[in-house]
């Protein structure tokens, strides 16, 4: 009810000054009559009315032109004075709508001054032309009494105003910025799922496809060679899938999964990857300098799936039998080399950067905090360089105690 009526109020302003300036017209009947106790009407009724009639009309502009709006009725309140009636809210009731209206829609200093200045205007019509049997503290005090509420009402009305336009305002830009980072969040999450598929089915699907070709080719001339490499293909297939359905299944583990999804691969399994390329013919020698220290979760993944990457990359391209894994343990940073002796050519995709497995690799290291550099050795062969951050002490033990939780 009370939403409805605001609203209408809203729509309709030329109605409602209507009813204002009418109600005030009709207030100044009993206003013009108005005396002190004990004494009787000086001046007749009818020009207070008038004058209080032209200065309500004034207010059917009030919104439009506020400062014309008072000056009027300002100029109507002072012939008020002066014709010897009673200032009461009963004839004086324009101006102040005027000042409230300029209050509300201006700024303070400008409310201010206007009243003010009406306050000093009133006074001095009262002490030099008003009547001289109207006490003179009501000449003092009766214009500051009945013109300082509306201003300050007005004032008040526009700050809340401006605060409630602020708060949505800021509401508004929440609501979008919860969106945007909603919608990169989910581009991120795309981003890494999409770069775990490609190292899964990059690196099993090279193998097998190498394995593949190793048992045609063996088949006729050494039947048992092809035979123990064609089981060694079905474990890569398998072991292709278990990872592809551990990679699909975060996307639902959520809501859907019944079981805990498979830890993530960390350098710990480093070993068991560099003996996943032995069946394509590639020997990984793996080294480590330095006291070995923890990464955060995602660093180790990160570092897993870049080795993983790069030793695929020299299964493709490399045309060599070895590669070296390096790990270098520094104060915090941990260095991974992967390093290949193939000759002094490679794909121009490798060479450039430019291959998705390159790319891929760079922007696993940056999302860690690490970086990634790739390119051709002066003695020939390619190398993959990443450098990435170590836990601090303090977050060592966080993690760890969180794993023992999670146990």
């Amino acid at each position: 009810m009370i939403h409805s009526s605001q609203r209408l109020l809203r729509c309709h302003p030329r109605t409602v000054d209507l009813v204002v300036a009418a109600a005030l017209v009709a207030c100044s009947f009993p206003g013009s009559v108005m005396t002190l106790p004990g004494r009787e009407l000086e001046v007749p009724w009818w020009p207070g009315v008038l004058v209080v009639g032209v200065s309500s009309l004034a207010l059917l502009w009030r919104r439009t032109l506020p400062r014309t709006t008072v000056v009027v009725t300002l100029c109507c309140a002072m012939a008020v004075a002066a014709l010897g009636y009673i200032l009461t809210v009963l004839v004086i009731g324009p101006l102040m709508v005027a000042l409230y209206t300029l209050a509300l829609r201006s700024d303070r200093t400008t409310a201010n001054l206007f009243t003010l200045s009406g306050i000093a205007l009133l006074v001095s019509t009262g002490l030099v032309v008003g009547p001289h049997s109207e006490p003179l503290v009501l000449k003092l005090l009766g214009p500051v009494f009945w013109l300082l509420p509306p201003t300050s009402l007005g004032t008040t009305a526009r700050l809340r105003a401006a605060y409630l336009e602020a708060v949505q305002a800021r509401a508004e830009h929440a609501e979008q910025t919860r969106e945007q980072e909603a919608r990169h969040r989910v581009t991120e999450e795309r981003m890494r799922i999409a770069r775990d598929l490609h190292d899964v089915v990059a690196h099993h699907l090279v193998l097998a496809n190498l394995q593949a070709g190793t048992v045609v080719r063996l088949m006729r001339s050494r039947p048992e060679e092809a035979e123990r490499i064609a089981a060694e293909l079905a474990g890569t297939t398998l072991s292709a899938v278990r990872e592809l359905k551990a990679t699909v299944g975060l996307l639902r583990h959520a809501d859907e999964s019944e079981t805990p999804p498979r830890t993530a691969p960390g350098l710990a399994q480093l070993a068991d990857l560099a003996a996943s390329f032995e069946p394509a013919g590639l020997s990984v020698t793996v080294s480590t300098e330095g006291k070995p220290q923890p990464l955060s979760a995602g660093a180790d993944l990160t570092a897993y799936r870049i080795v993983q990457e790069a030793l695929t990359n020299v299964t493709k391209h490399a045309g060599t039998g070895s590669a070296e894994v390096r790990l270098r343990y520094a104060r915090d940073r941990l260095s991974i080399t992967v390093t290949d002796h193939g000759g002094t050519t490679a794909p121009s995709s490798l060479a450039s950067g430019g291959g998705y497995g390159v790319i891929g690799m760079r922007e696993r290291a940056l999302s860690a905090g690490g970086r990634l550099s790739a390119g051709h050795r002066p003695q020939g062969g390619f190398e993959v360089v990443t450098e990435l951050p170590l836990l601090s002490r303090s977050q060592s033990h966080t993690q760890t105690h969180t794993q023992n939780a999670l146990a």
